[in-house]
């Protein structure tokens, strides 16, 4: 809730008591909102080395990637094991989470786009979230000194 420096009534509707001045000045004791994204990128298998030594060079310094199987637009294909035909729904793809401060965003989307492209159906997608807050575990950091 944004805070305005107007008076505001301790009592805004009948039972609900609320003091729109105290919240600013806790507001404003709090540490200024540190805003921080996580990307998450879905890409071909063999285009992981390249986009972690591409997201290397711009300065990203940590990437979680996980083995994934899964569809879209692709829909799959069909196989042919031993005579008989099979239908692979699931395709192997590997899932990038990545956790930035928000200045970063555009270089980090745009380098995973330019690095992941083959040209071909199924080159991935990139998601972008908010992230409300991280801790490092170890040291107790946290917002945008934890990434």
């Amino acid at each position: 809730m944004p805070c305005v420096n107007d008076q505001v009534p301790d009592t805004i509707t009948a039972g609900w008591n609320f003091n729109l001045n105290q919240a600013c000045q806790q507001q404003g004791d709090m540490k200024e909102t540190q805003h921080m994204k996580l990307v998450i990128a879905i890409i071909k298998p063999f285009k992981l080395d390249d986009v972690r030594e591409a997201l290397s060079e711009i300065g990203v310094q940590g990437i979680t990637a996980t083995e994934v199987k899964g569809f879209g637009r692709q829909k799959g294909h069909t196989e042919l094991y031993r005579g008989a035909e099979y239908v692979v729904d699931f395709l192997p793809k590997v899932k990038l989470e990545i956790a930035i401060d928000d200045t970063m965003l555009d270089r980090v989307t745009e380098t995973i786009s330019k690095t992941a492209l083959t040209g071909k159906i199924g080159d991935g997608k990139i998601f972008v979230l908010n992230i409300e807050q991280a801790i490092r575990i170890r040291t107790g950091e946290s917002g945008t000194d934890a990434l």
